[in-house]
């Protein structure tokens, strides 16, 4: 239901404009396989079935209250099913006619209770919910699906998964989403068996022909194509490369070629034709015509290619299969701007001299090399029995060095001690010199890296740094590091952690953290001690002035181990390992160190770690702040954008904003603005002035070295990263009434304005944060109404981000409050109202929180009000009075208040059963509930059934409590509250009199 849902099945845009299921046979199979999938759940798996949703399935559904059983709490207005969730709220509500489900057990009852319109009501919940599996699990578990390979095991996905969010996950989550993976990969296999029997793949026409191009890719000058690469190794039992979410869209490989005369082309091959890519990870979208073959696109687009093909006189195709040189290369994305021109001269003179050496004839002699059992086991040979492609052939690598040259490697390396060396040492040392990344995959597929690794757990010391010099420097390979994971390599190095060895402990260390750049590696150093081991390696004595030799090498294990923990503590359990493990004390003491080198991955790893509070209070309360202060001023970039970066993720603390000002370390965040050429540096520095400037006596510091002007310059022309964090900052600045006339002075509302238009949801929190702020001055205001900020701020009540919707309600607020004629200001928006009554349907008490707020200022103004009340905002106001959020509680008993002053909107409320929840508002702890509840109360008093409500909730006594207030408002209301109770019993008592 995600990635077949998304990628496979098929989609048409209907009159109205919204995406609906195609009536395709494929699509009807896909919802007969869910529909059974959904009717069996309860029964088969009903622990999973149980489990609540991160959010609510919601659509438009065909039934009516009376398809409902008496299992069912039916009213007039709803439908609820007697489960509730741990937030009173109910797993299935029926509002006609929408329907909002919260359990698989709620959705395999309706789909039942739907009898006839089973198909219907899949169809429609999967139309209206995209992402079904996001509102199911929540995003974090959703993107693994996405983020990992195909070849990666589900289970090994999930564990991470629940590693990077902080192991809360249960047990039954897991399971439910091992449960939806398994019916994800049956759909897409489904659909792409459907693909097979429809539209006649040939991969082979592709493979032979980039088999032709191949031979094009020679040396000298009848050299017509540099290469050509496939950017994928795997190939499926189908013979494609694609994917199978891309198979279903008739793609059958993607290619990288080089032409001699022009860029390099990014190609897709179809069943339909070959057309031009957006590039990696873009090869879905289309970049030019059509075309038959890839030698007519090749033609078209490079004229050398079209004026020599056809002249090329294919003599390699007489050369023995030996001398044919491989020109297809794997792309490796993380990996492909590591290369050094200088390897691949060098690699190129290697492969030149090797073939002066060995003659044709004596090709039929050479050995052939089959990769090892273990790989084999490992699935990491391509399907077909073939060196994947990217590798250079192993005898073309056997051969890239001479005898003479190996005599002379040995005569230059021997150690002067007389102590004999194995021959496998030698060996080692002579191949680090080969190895760039084609040499590192050759390694791999003759089962090189298995010698490797096997080398770490002899007793021969030079040996194992032997093998850990070329560990450490092919370990920068993605294919490498997950290889040597799968080996249980990532064990044998922690074993030598142990060595009383000082070398070969911080070649370990420097290994690990190169491998430790994914998630798996992470894990498989914690569940194996290996966190422990790093943190002793940090025990040194860094900030000497003279160190001794064997105290130089305690600082350079140090250093090592530092650079592995840096890696391990991209995941949240490693943070918490080395927390416990002592690391804090460690790193603050190694924080002191005179030595650049030293404090960069130091101050890398505690920035990485301070986004756990438990780390912020310990660097905090060990006294690294003032170093982190001290440090911001060293001449190093990365260094000092580190530290900005520790500086931003601490600052949340009230405390350390007053320690950073304290140990003077404002000033150089301020100057590090002047940096605006190194982005990421800019980023760390905005980023701290952000959270800083949360305190006033911080911009009140600000001001003094202009921190303000330096900050609205940088509100144009910056990346995104950047443009959050300094509008973050305007919008704390702006809390001084002073500072608004400055910005509005230095051209900051347009700029402000005009960020509205974006699509970062962080930024967009952010820049109607700052607008809401400025809005506050009249000044401001106009200018925000004449550049239609007031439009745009509103838009973003659209915006599917919770987060963006009540940060852009709170500047509406201020907007209204601040115009000078609110009230037609708000009646010029077309449609405005009725989106913000909407709104009030959300399930984010923040946002209900704001959009009350919004209500209460709109309401004022007697026309909006009566526009609010035909677009039925009382019902809706009245079906949130049960909630216990103090917040949302304030706010909605304000536009309670508010909106009684139309018509017989008292009465209204009444009828709606808006007064009995309102009267247990009195008892919050909030003073602001107590004040605003006081002021609805009494409004509502002035009908007289509301009066006999309240009091038969006794309401008097709390009100008279009230009444001894020193707020003058909260006085008042209840005073007036209570009067009019009591008016209504005189006059009932006189009516009783009288008749």
């Amino acid at each position: 239901m995600g990635l077949s849902l998304t990628r496979a099945a098929q989609w048409t845009t209907a009159a109205s404009g919204v995406d609906k299921l195609a009536p395709t046979p494929m699509n009807e199979s896909l919802l007969k396989e869910v529909l059974c999938f959904v009717e069996q759940f309860s029964s088969q798996h009903p622990q999973e079935a149980e489990l609540v949703f991160e959010e609510p399935l919601q659509w438009s559904t065909t039934l009516v209250a009376s398809d409902f059983k008496t299992d069912y709490d039916i009213s007039d207005l709803d439908v609820q099913s007697p489960e509730k969730d741990n937030e009173g709220r109910p797993l299935l509500q029926l509002f006609p006619p929408t329907v909002c489900v919260r359990s698989f057990s709620q959705l395999s009852k309706l789909v039942k209770l739907a009898d006839n319109k089973k198909m219907e009501e899949v169809q429609a919940c999967l139309e209206e919910n995209r992402d079904p599996v996001v509102k199911i699990l929540g995003p974090s578990l959703d993107s693994i699906l996405e983020k990992e390979d195909a070849h990666t095991d589900g289970l090994s996905l999930v564990d991470e998964g629940k590693e990077e969010d902080q192991g809360k996950e249960s047990d039954v989550k897991v399971k439910l989403f091992l449960l939806l993976q398994d019916l994800d990969k049956q759909l897409l296999s489904k659909c792409l068996k459907a693909m097979d029997g429809r539209v006649g793949l040939d991969p082979d026409a592709v493979r032979n022909e980039v088999e032709m191009l191949k031979r094009y890719c020679s040396e000298g000058e009848k050299r017509v194509l540099k290469s050509v690469r496939y950017t994928s190794d795997y190939v499926f039992s189908n013979g494609c490369r694609a994917p199978p979410w891309r198979q279903v869209l008739n793609e059958i490989c993607y290619l990288v070629i080089e032409p001699c005369d022009t860029e390099t082309l990014y190609i897709t091959c179809s069943t339909a034709g070959v057309f031009l890519n957006g590039g990696i990870n873009r090869e879905g979208e289309q970049t030019s015509d059509v075309f038959e073959d890839i030698g007519a696109l090749l033609k078209s687009t490079s004229p050398h290619f079209a004026q020599n093909a056809n002249e090329q006189d294919f003599e390699a195709q007489e050369l023995p299969p030996t001398q044919k040189t491989q020109h297809v290369e794997s792309v490796d994305a993380e990996e492909q701007g590591q290369l050094q021109r200088s390897d691949e001269q060098q690699e190129k003179n290697v492969h030149e001299k090797a073939k002066q050496q060995h003659a044709p004839n004596k090709a039929h002699d050479r050995k052939k090399y089959e990769p090892c059992p273990r790989w084999k086991n490992l699935g990491l040979v391509s399907p077909c029995g073939k060196t994947p492609a990217g590798s250079v052939p192993v005898d073309t690598f056997s051969e890239s060095s001479s005898e003479s040259e190996e005599e002379e490697e040995q005569s230059e390396r021997r150690p002067e001690s007389d102590t004999d060396l194995p021959s496998e040492y030698w060996q080692i040392q002579k191949l680090v010199k080969y190895l760039k990344e084609t040499c590192q995959l050759a390694i791999r597929d003759v089962g090189g890296l298995e010698v490797l690794i096997n080398l770490l757990d002899t007793d021969e010391v030079q040996c194992k740094i032997g093998s850990l010099k070329i560990l450490r420097k092919i370990s920068h390979n993605v294919h490498i590091r997950r290889a040597i994971v799968d080996m249980g390599g990532l064990q044998s190095i922690m074993k030598n952690l142990d060595s009383p060895v000082k070398d070969l402990k911080a070649l370990d260390a420097e290994t690990i953290a190169n491998v430790a750049r994914f998630r798996r590696a992470r894990r498989t150093v914690r569940q194996y001690g290996g966190i422990k081991k790093l943190v002793k390696l940090l025990d040194c004595v860094p900030n000497l002035a003279n160190l001794t030799a064997e105290q130089e090498k305690d600082v350079e294990v140090a250093r090592c181990g530092t650079l592995a923990l840096w890696s391990c503590s991209k995941s949240t359990n490693n943070k918490e390992a080395i927390r416990k493990a002592g690391g804090v004390f460690m790193l603050g003491r190694l924080l002191k160190s005179p030595h650049e080198n030293m404090l960069i991955p130091v101050v890398g790893t505690l920035q990485e770690c301070a986004s756990e509070e438990k780390y912020r209070i310990a660097i905090q309360t060990e006294g690294m702040i003032k170093d982190l202060v001290k440090n911001l001023s060293r001449d190093n970039d990365e260094l000092q954008m580190h530290c900005a970066n520790a500086i931003f993720k601490c600052a949340q603390d009230k405390q350390t904003r007053y320690l950073v000002r304290q140990y003077k370390g404002l000033q150089p965040l301020v100057s590090l603005l002047s940096k605006a050429h190194n982005k990421q540096l800019l980023a760390a520095a905005t980023g701290a002035i952000w959270k800083c400037s949360i305190s006033v006596e911080n911009v009140t510091k600000f001001q003094e070295y202009k921190a303000l002007e330096t900050l609205l310059r940088l509100l144009t022309d910056q990346p995104e990263e950047v443009l959050v964090n300094v509008v973050g900052a305007v919008g704390e600045f702006a809390q001084i009434p002073d500072n608004k006339a400055t910005i509005r002075n230095c051209g900051g509302i347009r700029s402000l304005v005009n960020l509205l238009t974006g699509t970062n949801q962080a930024l967009l929190v952010n820049v109607t944060k700052a607008v809401g702020a400025c809005a506050t001055d009249m000044d401001n205001m106009i200018i925000i109404d004449k550049l239609d900020g007031v439009r745009l701020v509103w838009s973003l009540l659209k915006n599917p981000c919770a987060d963006v919707q009540s940060s852009a309600a709170w500047a509406l607020c201020q907007c209204i409050e601040n115009a000078k004629d609110a009230g037609e200001m708000v009646r010029s928006l077309v449609g405005g109202l009725e989106l913000i009554v909407n709104l009030l349907k959300s399930t984010n008490n923040e946002v209900l929180a704001s959009i009350c707020a919004a209500i209460a200022k709109i309401a004022r103004n007697e026309e909006n009000l009566a526009v609010l009340t035909d677009h039925g905002v009382v019902q809706l106001l009245t079906k949130l009075t049960n909630t216990t959020d103090d917040r949302l509680r304030r706010h909605l008993a304000e536009a309670v208040g508010h909106c009684c002053m139309w018509g017989s909107n008292r009465a209204s409320f009444g009828d709606a059963g808006a007064v009995a929840p309102l009267v247990h508002y009195l008892k919050s702890k909030d003073k602001a509930v107590h004040k605003t509840t006081a002021m609805a109360l009494y409004q509502l008093s002035r009908d007289p059934n509301n009066c006999i409500t309240m009091h038969d909730r006794g309401v008097v006594k709390p009100l008279i409590y009230h009444m001894g207030s020193d707020d003058e408002m909260l006085l008042e209301a209840a005073a007036g509250c209570v009067r009019n109770i009591r008016l209504l019993a005189q006059e009932n008592r006189k009516a009783k009199l009288f008749h």
